[in-house]
């Protein structure tokens, strides 16, 4: 029985989480023997995280050229040790992906902790938070609408790249800023929770040299106007993941402007609902990004 935190999964969960189809796992299963699936009563296929972590192994093998009828004839010890001898910088990114989802699966805070170490030995902060994260987080959001992983496995990953980012701020928010034309305000509305994105932005804020004012969530409007008794020249920067809700953003976001935007304030949105933002009808009075990257190369 498939409980609130999954530790059995159908096949549907396993072409979500892996990415191969489940006519294409059933194939496998039946002429090669690579997974051994539990049955219920009525016949359906349920697999433990034993199988979910060699069905990712081999998904890897087989994206690397190994044909599954040669992957079949390896032990279970044999996969997971190619999969390690293969990995290169060409194909770390697929790999630190599954081996966090594993993470995630398993509430394994060892393994997210090895893996991100194994990462930063090679590559930037910037690096890992664009090539793994991101991709990642995305995925996540694909996995929780599909009810793959649960709001905990969702939230324990969250957390532990939350913490990753605050060492990283941490670092930079010491050093004194070398650009002072503008100051950044950021802040989510009411109800956001989902912070990681802005986190991240603030990070690339501090790394460009400038000052960040870093709000968080469920930030009233009015309240960001107090910052204008202190500052000359703000940019107030808002991530907008699942609020304010598509038919009330157009409302919002002009509230922001009759508040705040003036000659020496500038409104920046991104997040998931700025598609709904008619960004025609303000555009000389706020600018709409449609990726982190996008945002940073305004920077």
């Amino acid at each position: 029985m498939i409980n609130n935190i999954k530790n059995v999964f159908s096949i549907k969960d396993l072409e979500n989480l892996s990415g191969i189809k489940a006519h294409t796992i059933r194939i496998w299963e039946k002429r090669y023997n690579v997974l051994e699936p539990m049955r219920t009563d009525t016949n359906i296929r349920l697999y433990d995280l034993a199988s979910l972590q060699k069905l990712l192994n081999i998904t890897l093998l087989h994206d690397h050229g190994y044909k599954i009828s040669k992957i079949s004839t390896y032990s279970d010890d044999q996969i997971p040790q190619l999969v390690r001898e293969i990995i290169s910088t060409k194909n770390v990114k697929n790999h630190a992906i599954n081996a966090f989802k594993m993470a995630m699966m398993n509430f394994d805070q060892e393994l997210f902790f090895n893996t991100y170490d194994w990462l930063i030995a090679e590559k930037s902060f910037k690096e890992v938070f664009h090539q793994v994260f991101i991709p990642l987080m995305n995925e996540l959001g694909l996995l929780w609408q599909t009810d793959t992983i649960s709001p905990a496995h969702e939230h324990f990953l969250s957390y532990l790249i939350k913490q990753k980012l605050v060492l990283n701020i941490e670092k930079l928010q010491i050093q004194k800023p070398t650009k002072t034309d503008k100051v950044f305000v950021l802040s989510l509305p009411m109800n956001e929770i989902h912070e990681l994105g802005l986190m991240y932005i603030n990070y690339e804020i501090l790394l460009h040299g400038y000052k960040a004012i870093y709000l968080g969530e469920s930030m009233p409007i009015e309240n960001l106007k107090d910052l204008k008794k202190h500052f000359e020249s703000i940019v107030f920067l808002s991530y907008f993941t699942v609020q304010p809700d598509p038919s009330i953003i157009e409302d919002y976001v002009q509230q922001m402007v009759d508040q705040l935007h003036d000659e020496s304030t500038s409104l920046w949105f991104i997040g998931r609902l700025v598609e709904f933002i008619d960004k025609e009808k303000q555009q000389d009075k706020i600018s709409v990004f449609n990726s982190i990257s996008d945002l940073v190369d305004k920077l």
